[in-house]
């Protein structure tokens, strides 16, 4: 690798919280913490959730997954007015970015196959409306928001939460290695093993870039906190769908029993 491409390349610097952008984040952590520390997650982690319900979360959020860089590719036709504070920053992050998100897209199939779904079930999944009401929402506001909003319900909301849930999860599915049906190795874990680790920095350098892009305007910023906390609610949407189906298994599995 030349050294002008490593330069390209560098992480982007981190700056400490002003007044306004400590309190955005403050006041978003309670919506990403329902995301993070939901049931759902809580029984991936610790190995209560059934893998029937493992597998309908899988399959059912792989449209998040597989359409993520679209909608980034959204938000970088939109980083063009170069003589504004953070859109030359902005637009090379998401170029830089765009490029990780398709590994991940492989890495998830991965995922999906060593817990039993077939490639050709993932692409022919249509997720209940509760589910996919956040693509929806997505699509919309990297439609039709401007850069700051897109920046702020994709890459900041979206990979915040789940660099966190991230964490948990990984540390546990080990205990789904026994079920006969399921692999673990480093090929199935590689998505989860990137979310958890090496990719934990693209919130904090999302928020860095909406830092940037709204500086003091009032107005921008509350445009952007309120596409974060739009976008953690659809999240949570999703999840509470699924949690729905786990509870309702577990209550059908005890009157059997």
């Amino acid at each position: 690798m030349t050294t002008a491409l490593r330069s390209y390349e560098k992480a982007l610097e981190i700056t400490e919280h002003n007044e306004w952008s400590q309190t955005f984040w403050n006041d978003l952590l309670p919506f990403k913490d329902r995301i993070s520390q939901h049931p759902f997650f809580v029984s991936m982690a610790d190995g209560t959730l059934t893998v029937e319900c493992f597998r309908y979360a899988l399959l059912n959020f792989y449209p998040l997954v597989a359409h993520f860089p679209s909608y980034m590719g959204l938000a970088l036709s939109k980083a063009i007015q170069f003589d504004e504070s953070g859109v030359i920053e902005t637009r090379d992050w998401l170029i830089q970015n765009i490029k990780v998100e398709e590994r991940h897209l492989n890495w998830y199939r991965d995922w999906a196959q060593g817990f039993g779904l077939s490639i050709a079930e993932l692409d022919a999944v249509e997720p209940s409306a509760a589910m996919n009401a956040v693509n929806h929402f997505l699509w919309n506001i990297n439609t039709r928001g401007d850069l700051v909003e897109s920046l702020a319900a994709t890459n900041l909301a979206i990979e915040w939460a789940t660099g966190d849930w991230s964490c948990r999860v990984y540390a546990g599915v080990q205990s789904y290695q026994a079920h006969p049906e399921i692999n673990i190795d480093k090929r199935s874990l590689a998505w989860l093993r990137a979310h958890a680790h090496y990719d934990d920095l693209h919130p904090y350098e999302a928020m860095e870039l909406i830092k940037r892009l709204c500086g003091d305007d009032l107005y921008r910023q509350r445009k952007a906190f309120n596409a974060a906390k739009e976008g953690l609610a659809y999240y949570e949407l999703a999840l509470d769908e699924c949690y729905r189906i786990q509870v309702k298994k577990n209550t059908i599995s005890n009157m059997k029993s």
